[in-house]
């Protein structure tokens, strides 16, 4: 046995020992996050077990001289050596004399209670749960007759100190899922034992392997442990392995010893110093994962062709992965109550604020019966097929929304529709379910506004909507999405909280509560609406008791609305970036703050005469509010009506200004220069069609011209060095063959920057032109 990597804890020492088991409960409970070629791990068991004594002779097996080096032996790999003597230190977090036991072992192990067996459901992954307690018992027996190296291994240091000392032991049965894809061809699960001594502060990983009879038992040579070891005021993390000869790495389940001692190790001693607990659950949480990653690869092998002909100007790449990601969820999920409910009919679902169609386009063909509706239209609904049913119209929550025919109400990314749509479920039918995944935060009738600072924006969001459902009769599940997103947390209900008979007294509930919300009068819902009191409509736009309309609209309770107040958004999009304002007044308030930069300097209407100057004014740096407070009444209210304002039109004027921490100064492009090679190499061109594109700002307003010669600006220093821009291709073609030699465009000079800063789709920048 040896160790083959240690790692100082840099860190306040009050959050250890407790963050070292944080840190070990996030390497067996969701080992993708530092592993990413796995999908994740099923926990099949738990239990509390002993090791036997020590005192027991048998025969030494495992790694004896012919199997590996022994005790106390370096790694032939090159690693630190041995296991660290008892000398010194304090062997890896033990407890010291008075110290709570409680306290250490406080930590999150695992999910589930402490000493009682998590079960798994037997064969529903394909493959059945494996018995921990008939493994573990085996393998006790087989540790006091066979092999008192792996006894020693696992009891740890300064054990022998101690030779009578018994204490309990965590121990978890787990299976390991590879991640599936086509590039690599699917590893089967493999299954290990993991045994946590709190009191040692060691974890050990036992892989597991079936014999010529189908028996599992304990891989010898792919054994490591974690452990946690305080030295002189220190603490450190150390990865050991019992067999480092006969190590066998696959690459996916089994990494490689350097990556155990390398990046598992720093991420470990990293996470053992966060203090942040995760205030949302692990992803795929209530659905098998094995199922996920295989609908998943199927998904993504059979749509990946729709982002070559994305015709929206969103990332395909981002919707169409994460429109898969989520109907194999779905298609995961509704198989599962298909099998619960003992029915074959494919679930029908309505997706509420479909935007571009695409989950229901991969529900559609998946054989779910279902449509989307949306209040604008999108190019894309024309390229699927006529199973893909989509419609345009507005959604007012109302009697005339409800779905009684409909299994599933979806919500993803519905905006202003996610709090009512576990309204329209439960007034639709009793048998309606739904599912939403919460992105923009709106209430009833407007923006939502958090309550609770404590919580973040997000999480708070999350528990309204959790109550929402709650109040509406539902079990709210919540689960958290493997999307390319910040917001992939969905919220599920799939059953109520009622019998069928209390339906009546319920739906008043939910009235009440809606209502409540808005501090309006509390009536029936539209089924029979109450007429207004004298004078309502008058005084309803005032008071903060009143349900305001700012939108002017008409009496909504005439409309048969169940909340004043509510409207859909405008079916024509808005641009609210700035990018909608006249190029002229863009461009005065871009001279006027880099006048107020510069100090006041007169700016140059034409190139100075001498072209670059030595001494280049690059000007101050100023923050937002001291540049807002320069500028006139009128621009500012002006700005302030488009989303983002002052700092959104200096982002946007990017050849101009940069903007950081909330200041704002001059851009100097050679500084760009320099910081070009900071860049990952993906993420870098070697030429960009906006190259010579766009006229240089500076050439014509700075006073000292462009800080860049003429053939190293990304810019045209004047009219003759403008080159056409290259025709931007539609995203609807195919995308061409690769260009011969005689097609490419000249290569920019030797040494000089390029332009990668505006691609061909970004909308281009304010340049006073």
């Amino acid at each position: 046995m040896a160790e083959v990597g240690r790692a100082a804890v840099r860190g306040p020492g009050a959050l250890l020992p407790g963050g070292f088991w944080a840190a070990v409960a996030v390497w067996l409970e969701r080992p993708q996050v530092a592993n990413k070629r796995l999908c994740g791990v099923r926990l099949d068991g738990r239990r509390r077990a002993v090791l036997p004594r020590t005192e027991a002779r048998g025969r030494r097996s495992g790694c004896g001289p012919e199997d590996g080096p022994g005790p106390g032996q370096r790694s032939p790999e090159g690693g630190p050596g041995g296991r660290p003597s008892a000398g010194p230190e304090r062997p890896q977090g033990r407890l010291q004399h008075g110290e709570d036991k409680g306290k250490a072992a406080a930590a999150p192990l695992l999910a589930g209670p402490p000493g009682q067996p998590g079960q798994a459901a037997v064969g529903a992954d394909g493959f059945p749960a494996a018995d921990l307690d008939s493994l573990w018992d085996d393998f006790s027996r087989s540790l006091v007759r066979d092999n008192q190296d792996m006894l020693a291994f696992l009891a740890g240091p300064g054990t022998g100190s101690q030779p009578e000392a018994q204490h309990e032991l965590d121990v978890v049965l787990r299976t390991v899922i590879p991640k599936r894809s086509t590039q690599c061809p699917l590893s089967a699960p493999k299954r290990d034992i993991v045994v946590q001594d709190v009191l040692n502060g060691t974890v050990t990983f036992l892989p597991l392997e079936e014999d010529d009879t189908g028996n599992l038992k304990v891989k010898l040579s792919n054994v490591y442990q974690i452990q946690l070891s305080h030295i002189k005021e220190e603490w450190f993390i150390s990865v050991l392995i019992f067999c480092p000869e006969r190590w066998h790495s696959d690459g996916i389940v089994y990494p490689k010893v350097t990556w155990l001692a390398g990046e598992l190790l720093g991420k470990l001693a990293r996470w053992s110093v966060e203090s942040r607990q995760s205030a949302f659950k692990s992803t795929l949480s209530l659905i098998s994962i094995v199922k996920y990653s295989k609908v998943y690869q199927e998904l993504k092998e059979k749509y990946k062709d729709m982002v070559k002909v994305w015709p929206e100007v969103t990332d395909p790449e981002k919707f169409v992965y994460e429109d898969v990601a989520i109907a194999a969820y779905l298609l995961v999920l509704w198989e599962d109550e298909r099998a619960e409910r003992g029915v074959t009919a494919k679930q029908s679902f309505v997706d509420l604020g479909c935007g571009n169609g695409l989950l229901v386009h991969v529900l559609s063909s998946e054989g779910h019966p279902g449509r989307g509706i949306d209040i604008r239209r999108r190019k894309i609904w024309d390229m699927y097929g006529p199973q893909t049913r989509l419609e345009e119209d507005a959604i007012t929550p109302n009697d005339s929304t409800l779905f009684p025919d409909v299994d599933w109400l979806i919500g993803n990314h519905s905006d202003e529709l996610t709090p009512w749509i576990p309204v329209i479920a439960a007034r639709s039918s009793y048998n309606c379910r739904f599912f939403v995944l919460p992105c923009c935060f709106f209430d009833f009738v407007g923006r939502y506004h958090r309550r609770q600072s404590e919580k973040t924006q997000y999480r708070g969001y999350l528990d309204f909507i959790t109550e929402v459902g709650a109040t509406c009769g539902f079990h709210v599940e919540e689960d958290c999405l493997r999307i390319p997103s910040t917001k992939r947390v969905c919220l599920i209900g799939k059953s109520r909280t009622y019998p069928p008979a209390g339906e009546a007294s319920m739906d008043v509930q939910r009235t009440q509560y809606i209502h409540r919300r808005r501090g309006c009068p509390q009536s029936p819902p539209s089924r029979a609406p109450a007429p207004p009191a004298p004078g309502a409509a008058a005084s309803s736009a005032e008071g903060p008791d009143r349900c305001p309309d700012s939108h002017g609209a008409p009496d909504v309770q005439a409309e048969g609305l169940w909340l004043p107040g509510f409207r859909p958004r405008e079916k024509a999009e808005r641009v609210r970036n700035c990018a909608a304002l006249p190029r002229h007044f863009v461009d005065q308030v871009v001279l006027q703050v880099a006048d107020l930069l510069l100090g006041g300097k007169q700016l140059n209407p034409r190139s100075s005469p001498g072209g670059r100057l030595k001494a280049w004014n690059r000007g101050e740096s100023l923050s937002l509010s001291e540049v807002a407070d320069k500028l006139d009444r009128e621009t500012l209210q002006r700005l302030k009506r488009e989303c983002g304002g002052l700092q959104t039109l200096l982002r946007n004027s990017h050849q101009v200004f940069e903007v950081l921490n909330g200041t704002v100064h001059i851009r100097d492009w050679r500084e760009e220069k320099h910081q070009k090679g900071k860049h990952p190499e993906a993420k870098r061109t070697p030429l960009s069609g906006a190259f010579k594109t766009r006229l240089c700002w500076f050439f014509t307003h700075h006073p000292d011209g462009c800080a860049l010669p003429s053939h190293c600006c990304p810019f045209a220093h004047g009219p003759e060095e403008l080159r056409p821009p290259r025709r931007k291709r539609r995203s609807c073609e195919l995308p061409p063959p690769c260009e011969g030699p005689a097609e490419r465009q000249a290569p920019a000079p030797q040494g000089c920057m390029v332009s990668e800063t505006f691609p061909l789709s970004s909308p281009p920048p304010s340049m006073g032109t």
